[in-house]
């Protein structure tokens, strides 16, 4: 029985895998490269329950009982009596198997681990750790506390047994869960980031202008946010990434990252996460920076 959650990355989709799993029950591990990258996180998830009991969705006694089950530590050895360890750093392959395989010792034969990949091929990473049958893909959607949705994806030597486990977590979470197959961006992301790098294309070819796009888009199909706010708040790093997995997975042109967009993560405007992307958001408004 899965008692205990290790969290590696303290990052958004971390730090937000950590509150949504507090909130269930679970002992939560947290886990990133330095103390002062986790007390950020730390600043973050303590701020986002403030506002859950603010909104009257939590009660204060609520949120202390779940901060009181958090531990956190640098490095992976603190992981070690975890059952089950869900990965959500960056979205680069060869650093996610790096830490699978530096993870791995660490823990017991019966822990299970999840990558919290976008895209990313599991029977590959899965095949970096010493038990490909207990290793399974839980994608979570951003805002994690928020989004209803967790995709799961099973790779070659995913066990029924894994999967099964897994399920179970998922429910106790009040999440709702999706089956994918292991093809490059899965479900949700093979769909929505060709949308994103169209809208980012119809930029680039002056078709509209930011504010043009994404209100045509709310209200031209009822999105709550236009595809270029949904970029920001992604991490335009993190849709470029994952467009290159697509282009390079299943090839053709309608899945090469967009120039436009790969400027923007080079000159480091990547989204809400650095304070500019394709709107500007230091001031009380976002504003277009095109």
């Amino acid at each position: 029985m899965i008692k205990k959650i290790g969290v590696v990355g303290s990052g958004q989709m971390g730090s937000g895998i950590a509150h949504v799993c507090l909130l269930a029950g679970y002992d939560v591990f947290l886990s990133d490269i330095s103390e002062e990258v986790i007390e950020n996180s730390l600043l973050t998830l303590n701020r986002n329950l403030e506002k859950q009991v603010a909104r009257g969705k939590l009660s204060a006694q609520e949120k202390d009982e779940a901060l009181s089950k958090l531990h956190h530590c640098v490095g992976l050895q603190g992981l070690k009596t975890c059952d089950l360890v869900v990965e959500a750093a960056t979205e680069n392959e060869e650093i996610k198997k790096d830490i699978f395989r530096n993870l791995t010792p660490f823990l017991s034969p019966g822990c299970l681990l999840a990558t919290n990949t976008s895209s990313i091929s599991i029977t590959a990473l899965g095949g970096a750790t010493d038990r490909p049958d207990k290793f399974i893909g839980m994608h979570f959607m951003n805002p994690v506390p928020v989004m209803q949705l967790v995709e799961l994806i099973r790779g070659i030597s995913t066990s029924n047994a894994t999967f099964t486990a897994i399920q179970e977590v998922v429910k106790r979470l009040g999440k709702q869960f999706v089956l994918s197959d292991d093809y490059p961006g899965f479900i949700v992301n093979r769909i929505l980031m060709p949308m994103i790098n169209e809208a980012v294309y119809a930029l680039f070819e002056g078709v509209g202008t930011i504010e043009a796009i994404d209100k045509g888009m709310r209200l031209g199909t009822n999105h709550p946010m236009g595809p270029l706010e949904l970029a920001d708040l992604i991490g335009l790093d993190t849709c470029a990434s994952i467009m290159e997995v697509l282009y390079q997975g299943r090839g053709g042109s309608k899945y090469k990252p967009c120039p436009l967009l790969i400027k923007y993560v080079e000159g480091g405007w990547l989204g809400r996460k650095t304070g500019r992307g394709f709107y500007d958001y230091k001031g009380e408004q976002p504003v277009p920076t095109r």
